[in-house]
């Protein structure tokens, strides 16, 4: 297969380009596209053939649920059995937005979508070239991230041809996804609702618009064996770099200086260590591939460029990754969820 590349401009989106896509949609193809989340990889949401390709082209585990997005109000009612009040609250407030809710699913929704669940995530993006695709194609869109199952995700269109080419039909080059985080999602098929994968719409602005909302313990820890997810990023190996990563939390004084012993002994045994850091402590590095995320002060930077970070440790052959820990708040809640999974949960306290 041949994978086509079609830079687009969100800000003049070219009918024709669109048309195309639209096209391979409906006839049970894989289109790439943005979101102001990540890339996305879009199939019929409605089609078992096209969640099977979807499948298949990331090598992502069948029972790994994935998201269906749509463009209007109206989608969702074909789709759902209920919609609660405080999903309507939540919808009204961030959609369109990062904000994934989990439904009842009718069953128009096959099981293939949906990892076998009889619940369904849906979203409505903000970005322009995803919502005119979903709404000119007339289809809900199933669509998980545009990488290969376990990588960090695609915030930019070469991220996706880097994983996927040759296994997908088109890839619509809409420039750097702007946020750099998945969706967060909630559960409001249960009373209080449920975060299972927080993202840049936190828990304390779900809160401020519905009230309480408990935190899945998958959202820190390893989901046990035979357990079905109930959303995607909960039980498999999601974001990691090829190398292993290990995470260091505590007085970041102790954490600098232990990272950089660490370092030392990787050179002496002629290993090639990487470190990602905040621009907060980035002078205190002087060995090893050193990578800057962003800006403690400013959580978004950090999110923006997280997984650019850890596909260029990959680009430039570490051996090894050590990375600082952030405060698991607000955003911080989002970003330490995604780099304890990279880690395979393997994270240092440092006293």
């Amino acid at each position: 297969m041949k994978t086509v590349m079609l830079k687009i401009d969100s800000d003049n989106i070219e009918q024709s380009k669109i048309n195309q896509a639209c096209e391979i949609l409906k006839s049970g193809g894989l289109v790439a596209f943005p979101t102001e989340t990540v890339y996305g990889l879009g199939g019929n949401a409605l089609e078992p053939q096209a969640a099977g390709r979807i499948y298949a082209a990331k090598g992502r585990p069948s029972d790994n649920p994935l998201i269906v997005h749509i463009a209007n109000e109206a989608m969702l009612e074909e789709l759902v059995e209920e919609i609660s009040e405080k999903a309507k609250l939540l919808s009204n407030h961030f959609w369109p937005g990062p904000l994934t809710m989990i439904f009842r699913k009718k069953r128009i929704i096959p099981n293939e979508t949906t990892g076998g669940m009889d619940t369904v995530g849906i979203r409505m993006p903000s970005h322009p070239v995803a919502l005119a695709l979903i709404e000119q194609s007339g289809v809900a869109v199933a669509a998980p991230s545009a990488n290969a199952s376990g990588k960090p995700s695609p915030t930019r269109a070469k991220h996706v041809l880097e994983d996927l080419d040759g296994r997908i039909d088109m890839i619509l080059d809409g420039d750097d996804a702007q946020i750099g985080l998945e969706s967060t999602i909630v559960d409001t098929t249960c009373e209080p609702p449920v975060l299972l994968r927080p993202g840049f719409v936190t828990r304390e602005m779900l809160e401020k618009v519905i009230g309480p909302v408990d935190v899945d313990p998958a959202v820190y820890e390893k989901v046990e064996n035979g357990v079905k997810p109930k959303a995607p990023g909960m039980k498999y190996r999601h974001y990691a770099p090829k190398a292993e990563l290990t995470l260091f939390r505590g007085d970041m004084e102790k954490v600098t200086r232990h990272i950089n012993k660490k370092i030392e002994e990787d050179i002496c045994q002629g290993r090639t260590p990487g470190v990602f850091v905040s621009q907060e402590t980035r002078k205190q590095y002087e060995k090893g591939v050193v990578l800057c995320m962003g800006t403690r002060s400013d959580e978004e930077t950090i999110a923006h460029c997280m997984y650019d970070v850890l596909r260029e440790f990959d680009r430039l052959n570490v051996d090894v990754i050590y990375g600082e820990a952030f405060e698991q708040d607000n955003l911080g809640q989002a970003i330490m969820n995604r780099l304890i999974k990279a880690a395979g949960y393997k994270i240092v306290d440092i006293g």
